[in-house]
């Protein structure tokens, strides 16, 4: 059976590394995260807690404009190097002393970052440029010198980028904001000439790393603030162990419930480049945004747990879990072409309650936030082991794939019964 994007397909009959594409190829050999791209991944550990400490000196509109300007060259970058780690094998020296110079390029994205609209905008562009050029020279040892996202991203936005750091501001952001742009937009416009093959489990499990990433960052936040206090109030403890609640359930959303039905539709695509661009490239840039966000008001609320957090802090904490939860609605309509009923319920419950927050200590902010979620997860469970006792299977993960057709209507009925259903 031929699977493409949208098309009936069962995730409780289908092992993901098992899937078969449009050209009917055999199964596709396993393909391991390398240990040169963790270490890659720890540099942006510190360029997340940098773009969070941008955010958190202003969290007016402004300020989430400087954020996204500076995080999305660098969250292509990192997308860019996982592709060619995911096209190529990198267990080589040459591979691996170019993801080497790309992580120390980024180093000094994130040493740029927090002076990027001012002293160290040169040394912002000028890391991006050197690290598309250097990913440029990576992919040629793949595939021959063609319109891609790369070879923009190396001749376009990594002058433009260059170019905005020796401006100064208005025009700088205007220049940067463009190159921004341009590399979010090149997956898009390219799409109908791009045919890349992707290992159906690296790239799902490269982007779930990426998460983690940005999650610790919210351990941090929720961390840093009570450190640097002599001494540890119990409302300070309470706030820190509500915020933790609430990281932790954000996890579950993604981990217990979506990450496998997200591998399964790379791997049933027969289009693989739109499902990686749609549901790992785009919707990741949504998720990871929103845990920034979400740890920048947990790192407020911490330090002052007894305040009535600002509207602008609690938009942030409020919005970011509120984007989190909706970003899932694009992925299953890409995915199953259904709707996440409980997930755009409970962010519409977030995003309502976000006035209530303003007028609530800091701590029952949390508190009710990290509730809403918690429901979230409990209600899915009790779906998914429903949906699980009807398909006959165990819980864990074959009952997480039986239940990923069942959300909308509690039963374990395949895709093409639900289609041929809509469409009658």
């Amino acid at each position: 059976m031929v699977h493409t994007v949208g098309q009936a397909v069962d995730p409780a009959q289908t092992d993901p590394q098992q899937a078969r594409g449009a050209d009917g190829a055999a199964e596709e050999p396993d393909k391991q995260v390398s240990w040169a791209e963790l270490f890659f991944d720890l540099v942006y550990v510190f360029a997340i807690t940098e773009v969070s400490s941008l955010l958190l000196a202003d969290h007016g509109w402004a300020g989430v404009g400087r954020a996204l300007i500076v995080f999305i060259p660098a969250y292509w970058t990192w997308t860019a190097t996982s592709v060619h780690a995911n096209r190529q094998d990198v267990e080589n020296v040459p591979d691996r002393i170019g993801i080497f110079a790309v992580a120390l390029s980024a180093l000094f994205i994130g040493l740029a970052i927090p002076g990027a609209f001012g002293d160290r905008g040169l040394l912002y562009g000028g890391a991006y440029w050197v690290a598309r050029l250097v990913l440029q020279a990576l992919a040629l040892r793949w595939q021959d010198l063609r319109l891609n996202s790369f070879l923009i991203a190396a001749v376009v936005t990594g002058p433009l980028m260059l170019a905005g750091g020796l401006a100064e501001g208005n025009a700088r952001i205007a220049l940067w904001a463009t190159a921004a742009l341009i590399d979010t937009l090149a997956p898009q416009l390219l799409r109908r000439r791009t045919t890349t093959h992707f290992h159906s489990g690296h790239l799902p499990e490269r982007f779930g790393l990426f998460l983690i990433v940005a999650l610790g960052e919210s351990i941090i936040a929720i961390g840093s603030p009570a450190t640097g206090t002599t001494s540890i109030s119990e409302a300070v403890l309470a706030t820190v162990a509500a915020a933790f609640v609430l990281s932790a359930a954000l996890w579950w959303v993604y981990f217990a419930f979506a990450a496998n039905a997200l591998q399964f539709a790379v791997a049933a695509a027969d289009r693989q480049f739109d499902m990686v661009r749609h549901i790992l490239s785009y919707a990741h840039l949504g998720l990871i945004s929103a845990v920034i966000a979400t740890a920048v008001g947990l790192h407020e609320a911490v330090a002052h747990p007894g305040q009535r957090l600002g509207l602008g802090v609690a938009a942030l904490l409020y919005g970011g879990c509120g984007l989190f939860l909706a970003v899932f609605a694009y992925t299953r309509w890409r995915m199953f072409r259904l709707w996440s009923v409980t997930r755009l319920t409970a962010a519409a419950a977030v995003l309502v309650s976000l006035p209530l927050a303003t007028r609530l200590p800091a701590l029952g902010a949390v508190a009710w936030l990290a509730g809403l979620i918690v429901a979230l997860d409990v209600v899915e469970w009790y779906r998914m082991r429903r949906a699980a006792s009807r398909a006959g299977t165990e819980d864990g993960a074959d009952a997480a794939a039986a239940a990923t057709v069942g959300e909308q209507r509690d039963a374990p009925e395949t895709e093409a019964q639900i289609r041929m259903e809509t469409e009658a």
